[in-house]
């Protein structure tokens, strides 16, 4: 028996010393917000990553109504406890939504990535919108500091990850803003396209 559970506690070592982990840093989009969080999208790319006998475990470190400013406060600690090998960051809206200036939210955006990447870790970037009420010039400024971000610093970005879904209203919750269950395929089947590259 003490020799059964010795070696179970060395293969449950093991497998935990294999696990590679992928850090979603988020809003409420990847927190699920108005959803179960098994029916977001953060759990169905854990699905897809354990169908491709991927090593990898995604850790949730989204908040609902966090910000670049919220995200660049919390990463350090995140990095530094989990240790991962990819970050996802998915940031961006509620800044956007508050209109705070679109170079204030690339420079989070890019410090992010930099500290990300000084520990170690890939970084992909997951874009996001605002409405166009908020008007032309600013709303394609807003959109524009993905790329920015990304030519600057080298780093994989996914195209508005919502593209598919936020002018659907069947897919949409009663706000308009969030995505609903029915939306949360797409938006994963969206981020594994982006994300399996940097799984290689």
């Amino acid at each position: 028996m003490i020799r059964f559970l010795f070696a179970l506690i060395v293969s449950l070592m093991s497998m935990t010393a294999m696990a590679k982990s992928i850090v979603v840093l988020g809003d409420s989009i990847s927190a699920g917000y108005g959803i179960e969080v098994k029916q977001g999208w953060v759990a169905l790319l854990q699905e897809k990553l354990a169908e491709a006998n991927s090593p990898y475990v995604v850790i949730n470190a989204s908040i609902s109504g966090d910000t670049t400013a919220g995200g660049l406060a919390r990463i350090d600690k995140i990095l530094a406890t989990h240790k991962p090998e990819i970050v996802l960051v998915e940031l961006g809206a509620n800044d956007g939504l508050r209109g705070l200036s679109p170079a204030l939210i690339r420079d989070n955006l890019a410090e992010i990535t930099r500290r990300a990447r000084n520990a170690g870790a890939k970084v992909l970037l997951l874009s996001m919108r605002i409405p166009p009420n908020y008007g032309k010039r600013y709303t394609e400024m807003f959109y524009d500091v993905y790329p920015q971000v990304s030519k600057a610093l080298g780093v994989t970005y996914v195209p508005f990850i919502l593209e598919d879904v936020a002018l659907i209203k069947e897919l949409m919750q009663p706000d308009g803003l969030h995505p609903n269950a029915k939306a949360q395929p797409m938006i994963a089947d969206k981020v594994w396209t982006g994300l399996q590259p940097l799984l290689e």
